[in-house]
């Protein structure tokens, strides 16, 4: 399944129109000027000029057409997916940080229904990858005015009390991810998705051995696939507003050590980690990091070279 978005010159336009007219579906959204099925692609013109190609034969209905502004391939791993998942109501979820020494895990869920797929790329949503943090901090706001959704931010000094209780970041992310569902499948009753989309990072039997203790688990209609956010927009969304709330809780946290926390986990991160053990101790880093990744040892050896 591929996802293909051509922006278009008026004339260009106009000859998608044309040459797909026998194909031509009813519109569904204000944003959309035309819309045809062919094969197994649905061909969507938006008023903005952006062409969007869903589909098993979007690279080639694509091709046709111009080079891609925005192209996912999905050279996916996961469950076999619907071929039309794209155009269906979904609820996605997605989440970041894990991978980050400084900062908190955040997990997010955001349902978009069918009639609101063009809306989400209206706002300009697409893989949290091809966006900056700048342009995600300025469309989070009409995403969460927009859409149902649900996000939530593990507090680092959490995240460590339940890592040297030998919870895995697996476990964690699981844990999390079936609380937001939980969340938004709430906040959208008695409307239930045609599918439930996670950004895979566990196999399904594992993703449910994690969660098995909960009273509550998200089982229906539940589809596990990496590349995600080029498969279903809802992911697309989840993604940017836990990316989102990651930057946000960021902000917050280099207020209060008195140093920009920096993103990642290489030397820069290891300097910054540094100049807060130097300044505040190793204590205030449990808030801040996550203390079991290697980027503490690197911290301690930078501030006794400068000690000594």
């Amino acid at each position: 399944m591929s996802n293909i978005v051509l922006k278009l010159p008026e004339e260009k336009l106009r000859q998608i129109e044309q040459h797909y007219a026998k194909d031509k579906l009813a519109k569904k959204a204000q944003y959309v000027r035309f819309t045809a099925k062919t094969g197994g692609t649905v061909i969507t013109v938006y008023s903005s000029g952006k062409v969007m190609f869903q589909g098993a034969d979007a690279v080639r209905e694509s091709a046709k057409w111009g080079q891609a502004e925005k192209a996912v391939v999905a050279a996916a791993k996961g469950d076999v997916l619907p071929k039309d998942l794209a155009a269906k109501s979904v609820l996605g979820s997605d989440e970041t940080g894990t991978g980050d020494f400084l900062g908190p895990i955040t997990v997010a869920a955001c349902y978009v229904p069918a009639d609101g797929v063009a809306l989400a790329h209206e706002l300009g949503v697409k893989d949290s990858k091809l966006l900056s943090d700048d342009a995600m901090r300025i469309m989070a706001p009409d995403l969460k005015a927009a859409f149902a959704h649900s996000v939530l931010v593990l507090p680092n000094d959490k995240y460590n009390k339940v890592q040297s209780q030998g919870w895995s970041q697996g476990k964690m992310k699981a844990l999390l991810h079936n609380q937001a569902l939980k969340h938004v499948l709430r906040k959208i009753e008695p409307a239930r998705p045609d599918a439930i989309l996670i950004d895979q990072f566990a196999e399904r039997g594992v993703y449910y051995r994690h969660i098995a203790g909960e009273k509550e688990i998200v089982r229906e209609n539940v589809l596990f696939s990496t590349k995600a956010e080029g498969l279903h927009v809802s992911v697309a969304c989840a993604s940017i507003l836990a990316r989102v709330a990651f930057l946000e809780e960021m902000d917050r946290l280099s207020g209060l050590a008195g140093v920009k926390l920096p993103k990642g986990a290489g030397k820069i991160v290891d300097e910054a980690a540094a100049k807060i053990l130097m300044k505040h101790g190793e204590e205030s880093l449990s808030g801040l990091a996550k203390v079991h990744f290697a980027n503490l040892g690197k911290a301690r050896g930078l501030v006794e070279k400068r000690r000594n």
